[in-house]
């Protein structure tokens, strides 16, 4: 069995999910040709990277990242840092012959995505963006559906990430609200992930239409001191497809009655798709090739069950009939990853991908400070 070294940079949120995906990859798929090995971890913090090794069995704790990148016993990194140092940290790793998976978005600007691609493709590594939400069972049926033709020519579609997070203007702020950290405000959090996940399904788009909003001019920091905000709370983009077809993104984090909800519509001429990521067990289906009937018939829309439905090695803990959580699309990307690292095949999403929303992410802040379509 080969193992893969695993080091992981950043201690916050996002890098204990990766913990999480490596620790419990081995528990999730079975029979595996490869074991992802805790080694290192790193956080600017070094009481909180030590905390970390001791609750998750890290062999070694360090507040500087080339620490990390130093030891041969480390095959791979994860970038779980602000965007503001994804580039630094990535390039690092490339040149340290490390493979790479970073949380999105990428970088913190499209030039800096395209320095870290063309990095990644002359390092002849394995490089991957964290977009898990295309790792549930409902969102690949989904891709199946669209592949098989069962959608039929797309008309139209809509997809929505929404928090209630920044409602309160008495809440601090953090470093995603503060640009000069690479945060880029609400689209640069919640709307890659759904800009990533349509894309994904429908392909590259022609032109976009975007506005945002900034909720509260003025909100407190840490330390509680007023700061002017230029991060946006709310952003709406229209979006064209090559055939036509034309839809909505939302992402917002000022929507009442919210928590982590994202979602996602797709029409066509044959039928149609959603799926929602509360009621994450089930895609819905409507067949439009049914005929209506009196009664009804068999026309309406279909959940289908695809609950931990994974594809082998996956699928058997928890069993296939066993409904499945936010995390556990983390530890199949994660396992993706590993997969890719394993065999030497090609990651998806690929740093290509993480580049193009990039690109999306700023020509939308340019068509919102202008009030014009922009074309890609």
């Amino acid at each position: 069995m080969k193992t893969i070294g695993i080091g992981v940079i950043g201690c916050g949120f996002m890098g204990k999910t990766h913990t999480y995906g490596a620790k419990t990859v081995p528990l999730y798929y079975d029979n595996l040709p490869f074991l992802p090995k805790l080694v290192g971890v790193c956080d600017v913090n070094l009481k909180a990277a030590q905390q970390m090794k001791e609750q998750n069995g890290f062999e070694f704790a360090a507040s500087d990242p080339g620490e990390i990148l130093s030891r041969k016993d480390i095959d791979a990194v994860t970038v779980s840092t602000p965007n503001v140092f994804h580039r630094e940290q990535i390039l690092a790793a490339l040149a340290a012959g490390k493979h790479v998976y970073c949380d999105k978005p990428l970088a913190a600007s499209y030039a800096e995505a395209l320095e870290v691609t063309d990095a990644w493709k002359k390092s002849g590594l394995i490089a991957q963006v964290a977009h898990q939400f295309r790792c549930f069972p409902a969102v690949m049926r989904a891709k199946q559906l669209l592949e098989e033709g069962r959608i039929g020519a797309i008309m139209s579609f809509h997809g929505a990430y929404l928090h209630s997070g920044s409602i309160d203007k008495n809440k601090p702020i953090g470093w995603k609200q503060d640009k000069a950290m690479g945060g880029g405000g609400v689209l640069f959090d919640l709307g890659s992930h759904i800009l990533d996940l349509l894309r994904s399904l429908l392909g590259n788009f022609t032109e976009l239409f975007a506005s945002t909003r900034i909720l509260y001019p003025e909100r407190p920091n840490a330390a509680g001191e007023t700061e002017t905000i230029d991060a946006d709370d709310s952003a709406w983009v229209l979006l064209k497809l090559p055939c036509g077809a034309q839809g909505m993104v939302e992402a917002s984090k000022i929507y009442t009655g919210t928590n982590d909800d994202f979602k996602f519509e797709i029409y066509g001429d044959k039928g149609a798709i959603r799926f929602d990521s509360n009621l994450p067990n089930w895609l819905e289906f409507f067949d439009n090739t049914k005929s209506e009937k009196a009664l009804g018939g068999e026309r309406g829309y279909t959940r289908i069950e695809t609950m931990s439905a994974f594809e082998k090695p996956g699928g058997f803990l928890p069993p296939a009939k066993f409904p499945l959580g936010w995390l556990r699309s983390h530890v199949h990307s994660f396992y993706n990853f590993c997969n890719s690292v394993y065999t030497g095949t090609p990651a998806s999403p690929s740093f290509d991908d993480g580049a193009y929303i990039l690109k999306l992410l700023e020509t939308a802040y340019a068509s919102a400070e202008t009030g014009s379509w922009k074309t890609l």
